[in-house]
Order: C-alpha cells, then sequence, then structure tokens
C-alpha cells in the first residue's frame, strides 16, 4: 500500500509529515528549507510509493483565506505539474501551530527545544495528516 504524504507549507521551511503504507499512524518525517522541498519530493517518490499529497491552507478564524495563501497556492500549483498523477489535497490548517506547541509542552520538551521551528513545522505537518486521516475515516463511516 502506498504512503500518504503531507505538508506543512512555508516560504522558509516546510514541515513534512507521511504514513505508514498502512496509513494508519501520521509520523512527522523531516523539515526542508523550501528552496529544496522539489528535489526532496522528487527524491522520496522515488524509493516510496505515495498515493496523495495533503497540504495544509491557510485560513483565518472567519474561514477565509489567510494572507499567506498566495505562496501556498503557487506551491499546489507546482506539486500538480511536477507529480500530475498524484492527488493533491488541502486541509484548513489553522491553529495548528498553536497545536504543535502544545503538543511540544505536553511531551515534556524543553523550552529551548520547544523554539525550534523546523520542530514546529514537522509536528505541524503530522497534525494536518492526522487531520485528514480522521476526515477521511468519518466520511467512510458514514458510508457504511
Amino acid at each position: 500500500m502506498s504512503r500518504i504524504l503531507s505538508i506543512d507549507y512555508g516560504t522558509v521551511r516546510v514541515g513534512v509529515a507521511v504514513t505508514d503504507p498502512l496509513q494508519l499512524i501520521a509520523t512527522g518525517l523531516t523539515t526542508v528549507p523550501a528552496n529544496q522541498i522539489f528535489k526532496f519530493l522528487t527524491d522520496y517518490m522515488a524509493k516510496e510509493p505515495v498515493e496523495s499529497i495533503i497540504v495544509g491552507e491557510p485560513r483565518n478564524l472567519s474561514n477565509g483565506f489567510d494572507p499567506v495563501v498566495a505562496p501556498t497556492l503557487a506551491f499546489i500549483d507546482k506539486l500538480k505539474e511536477l507529480f500530475p498523477s498524484i492527488p493533491v489535497i488541502t486541509v484548513d490548517e489553522r491553529f495548528t501551530s498553536r497545536m504543535a506547541s502544545r503538543a511540544m509542552i505536553d511531551g515534556g520538551l524543553k523550552k529551548m527545544k520547544r523554539r525550534d521551528k523546523a520542530m514546529i513545522d514537522k509536528i505541524s505537518a503530522t497534525i494536518i495528516l492526522q487531520t485528514y486521516m480522521e476526515m477521511r475515516t468519518a466520511k467512510n463511516a458514514g458510508r457504511s
């Protein structure tokens, strides 16, 4: 079975998370400099089959698009161009950075480690992936 890959896109860093091959567990994979993300994805997908790519969609509190959405949309367009056979799905990413910070606190990470923005991006990508997996499970449960 193929993996599902999740991306927390930023213009500086990109958090990446993946599922296991059975698509049961979401795990933070890495954080990649934004200018190297397409090479990273090309190399990763040459080694691992990926069924779909989930990208966090920046939204504001009123459910509108956040001002940083333009670079994210350009990133999504480039993903679709480079990997036309892999569906790209967006998921609302509101509060993921806060949730990532909270998860780090709850996990007992020291204050200096919690300031690591790369760690926050990787955890945010994991939260985006978990959100997608929960939505998919709920949708499939509704069909039963």
